[in-house]
């Protein structure tokens, strides 16, 4: 079939190969990139090695439109109890093993104070689960949701693993989260395939993970799929990405916007609408009550 003609099947109901048309709309379209239609599998079977350039590339399109695609928040999501978007720094929130809950400070400042002024014993704020005493009694909160499926605690016992070097545990552990569906836990998986640490150093699957943490709204991970593109000349990627985590309020993607303008590699509309967003990103988790959590936590 001539070059035209494989345009013409792109955009109308005709077959790639063999040019047959089919106006009751009964062609079977290729299933990896949705280009073009087939009236028989031995169509698409012959058609196969001239169709696989133009398959590559727009499955490749594909990929980076939901790649690039702003997202509404983090991956950390809001507090359970103020309902406000969490911070994206740790020291600004608690995750509670009990129930794998992230707490704002605010809230877990807040009902400590109410805590003590009515004589009670401390509790989870979310679950009311008491708050272990010693790190062993902590430790077996978290190993009971472990023991349920839950991704989150698996991600908290394999960074557990990791800070102590244990690296192959920590691998099987964040595995076990990631396919259930833990956003954290593709990020850690990204760094042992980068560092080689527990499995042999894979740069593609470093990048797969990296991508789905980030498409999910792991800022870490957008951020460093930025690095990544900018340290191999790859500008324009690199600052997709460092844009989409600066509008969501990550102070080191909009350092490196400022870094990046200044050799020439940002435009000043672009820097500009970024820490605009990023300055609105940062007052939205802000409230009365978790800045009154920071003054009690520095006095």
């Amino acid at each position: 079939m001539s070059a035209d003609n494989s345009i013409e099947a792109e955009t109308a109901d005709i077959c790639a190969s063999c040019g047959n048309a089919d106006d009751k709309n009964n062609l079977k379209k290729c299933n990896v990139c949705d280009l073009v239609r087939y009236c028989s599998d031995t169509c698409q079977r012959e058609h196969s090695q001239q169709h696989e350039q133009a398959c590559k590339e727009r499955v490749a399109e594909l990929r980076d439109e939901i790649l690039f695609k702003q997202s509404e928040s983090s991956h950390l999501g809001d507090c359970p109890i103020c309902l406000l978007p969490l911070p994206l720094y740790h020291d600004e929130f608690t995750l509670m093993g009990c129930c794998s809950k992230i707490i704002c400070r605010g809230c877990e400042i807040a009902d400590r104070l109410r805590e003590k002024e009515a004589n009670l014993h401390h509790a989870c704020p979310f679950c009311r689960h008491p708050i272990p005493e010693t790190e062993e009694e902590s430790d077996k909160d978290v190993m009971k949701r472990v023991e349920k499926n839950d991704p989150v605690a698996m991600t908290t016992i394999g960074r557990t693993h990791y800070e102590r070097g244990e690296y192959g545990a920590a691998f099987e552990y964040y595995t076990k989260a990631a396919e259930l569906g833990d956003v954290d836990a593709h990020n850690h998986l990204s760094i042992l395939y980068r560092d080689g640490e527990g499995v042999e150093k894979d740069e593609k699957k470093e990048l797969y993970h990296l991508e789905v943490a980030a498409i999910a709204g792991h800022l870490d991970a957008r951020h460093n799929l930025g690095c990544y593109e900018g340290g191999r000349g790859r500008f324009e990627r690199g600052v997709k990405h460092h844009i989409i985590a600066a509008n969501l309020g990550l102070d080191e993607s909009i350092e490196m916007l400022m870094k990046l303008y200044e050799i020439g590699q940002v435009s000043m509309e672009d820097l500009s609408g970024a820490l605009s967003s990023h300055r609105a990103a940062v007052a939205a988790t802000e409230s009365p009550q978790r800045e009154e959590a920071l003054y009690w936590e520095t006095t």
